[in-house]
C-alpha cells in the first residue's frame, strides 16, 4: 500500500482519526465507505483496519481528491457526491456494508486553492463548488437569489445577524454592477458587515458554501439511506462541523427522522429508531489535536449502529 509523496497529507488532515476509526468497530474482512475520501487519511486508517478480503469504497465528488488514492487493490474510488450513495454501491453489486464514515469538513485543500472561491483569504471568482460538473456557483446564487431567498438563505445557513439588511444590500449592490468576484463581494457589502468582519465573513460564506452544494440535502439523504445499507450492527460515524449539521445528525440518530417526533398522546409513546447511539454526547477533539490542527476546533463526531 503506497501514497505517492505527502500530496494527502498536505491536501487534508483527517479530524478526529483515532475516535471515528474506534467509533466505526471495524470488522477486518468487513466492507466499508468513506462517504468524503479527501485527503484519504481516514480511509488509509481504515485500511489498516482490514484484512485482504476487506473492502474500502471511497466517494468524493471533487476530482482532485482522486489523487490521493492509494495503490491497493481493497479501495475502490467512486467520482460522486455521497447522496448517490445506495445507486453507485448497487453498480458495485454492493447492498449491504458494516460501516459508513462522513467528515462533513471543506478540505483544506479547497480552502487553500484560491481559485475555488472558498476562502475569504483570496480575490477569486465566487465559485464554491466541490464537484465543478454542477453549474450553480456562489456567483449565481448572488445574482439569481430574490431578496427573500438571500435573506432566508444567510439566516439559516450562516446564522448572519443582520441577514435581511444583508440581503437588501445585495439586490441594490448588483442592480448597478455585477458581484463575480471575492473582492466585488466585500465591496458590495462593506457598509453592513457586523462585528469583527472575519467572522461575519465566515458564516456568509458558510451560507453561500451550504446552498451551492446543497449539503444539507445531501446529509439528509445519506442518514436516510443508512438504514438500509448498513448490516445490523453496523455502524456510521459522522463528522460535523457546524450546529445545522450536528443537529440534523443527532435527531436522525434519536428518532430516525429529521423531526423531533411526538409522543403517542394515549400510551406516551415515541416510534422507535433504528438506531443505537454510541455517543451519548459528541466527541470533540482535545487539547493535542486542537494545537496541531486549529481547523478541527468545531468538530463533533457521533456514532450510531444499526439495530
Amino acid at each position: 500500500m503506497q501514497q505517492s509523496g505527502n500530496s494527502a497529507i498536505n491536501y487534508h488532515t483527517p479530524v478526529l482519526l483515532n475516535e471515528a476509526i474506534e467509533g466505526l468497530n471495524i470488522k477486518p474482512g468487513g466492507i466499508y465507505v468513506d462517504c468524503t475520501f479527501g485527503g484519504g487519511g481516514h480511509s488509509l486508517a481504515i485500511l489498516q483496519q482490514l484484512h485482504e478480503n476487506g473492502k474500502l469504497y471511497v466517494f468524493d465528488q471533487d476530482a482532485a481528491a482522486k489523487k490521493n488514492l492509494p495503490d491497493d487493490e481493497r479501495i475502490i474510488f467512486i467520482p460522486q457526491n455521497f447522496r448517490h450513495l445506495q445507486k453507485f454501491l448497487r453498480l458495485q453489486k454492493i447492498t449491504k456494508v458494516d460501516g459508513i464514515l462522513a467528515d462533513l469538513g471543506v478540505s483544506s485543500h479547497q480552502f487553500d486553492e484560491a481559485g475555488r472561491g472558498f476562502s475569504i483569504r483570496y480575490d477569486a471568482e465566487l465559485d464554491m463548488r466541490m464537484d465543478q460538473r454542477e453549474a450553480v456557483t456562489a456567483a449565481t446564487v448572488l445574482s439569481n437569489f430574490t431578496e427573500q431567498q438571500l435573506h432566508k438563505m444567510f439566516e439559516q445557513y450562516g446564522e448572519v445577524t443582520n441577514s435581511k439588511t444583508l440581503a437588501k444590500t445585495i439586490v441594490a449592490q448588483r442592480a448597478l454592477a455585477p458581484i463575480r468576484t471575492i473582492n466585488e463581494f466585500k465591496q458590495a457589502v462593506k457598509a453592513v458587515v457586523k462585528g469583527n468582519p472575519q467572522k461575519y465573513f465566515a458564516q456568509v460564506f458558510q451560507a453561500l458554501r451550504i446552498q451551492v452544494n446543497d449539503e444539507l440535502g445531501a446529509l439528509k439523504e445519506l442518514l436516510e439511506q443508512s438504514t438500509t445499507l448498513l448490516q445490523p450492527p453496523g455502524r456510521i460515524a459522522i463528522i460535523t462541523f457546524h450546529s445545522l449539521e450536528d443537529r440534523i445528525v443527532k435527531t436522525f440518530f434519536k428518532s430516525g427522522s429529521f423531526s423531533e417526533t411526538e409522543a403517542d398522546e394515549v400510551y406516551g409513546t415515541r416510534p422507535e429508531s433504528p438506531f443505537l447511539i454510541i455517543t451519548k454526547k459528541p466527541i470533540v477533539p482535545g487539547e493535542k489535536e486542537l494545537k496541531q490542527n486549529p481547523r478541527s476546533r468545531s468538530a463533533k463526531l457521533r456514532v450510531a449502529e444499526l439495530k
